[in-house]
């Protein structure tokens, strides 16, 4: 476990690697999932257009009630690496985690089904 101070600046680094770790890859694939909707192979199934963007969105959206509240408190927490926020975040990744690799799944299926 770090220590506060040490927390912080691992936090502070991580902050300033999120715009092209995490920011630019999630704003190119929710693109890329709305652009799906209009542009994709003839044939291909709805679902997996749908549920394709759908994972996205709902990813995003439980970053915004949740995951993402939860950093801004961290950010601010005295505690660091034993604070509430930071496990809550972590006991509950693995949901992000499951949209994530459903989204990729989805997209492996539907490569697979139109060729």
């Amino acid at each position: 476990m770090l220590d506060p101070e040490n927390f912080r600046r691992l936090q502070t680094v991580h902050w300033r690697k999120l715009p092209y770790w995490i920011f630019a890859p999630i704003a190119a694939a929710l693109a890329g999932s709305v652009t799906l909707i209009w542009f994709h192979p003839a044939g291909s199934p709805a679902w997996a257009v749908w549920g394709n963007l759908g994972c996205q969105l709902v990813s995003l959206f439980l970053t915004g009630i949740f995951w993402g509240r939860w950093q801004a408190k961290l950010s601010k927490d005295s505690a660091g690496g034993k604070s509430q926020y930071l496990a809550k975040i972590l006991k509950t990744h693995w949901v992000r985690t499951a949209l994530i690799n459903a989204y990729a799944l989805i997209l492996l299926i539907w490569v697979m089904r139109s060729y």
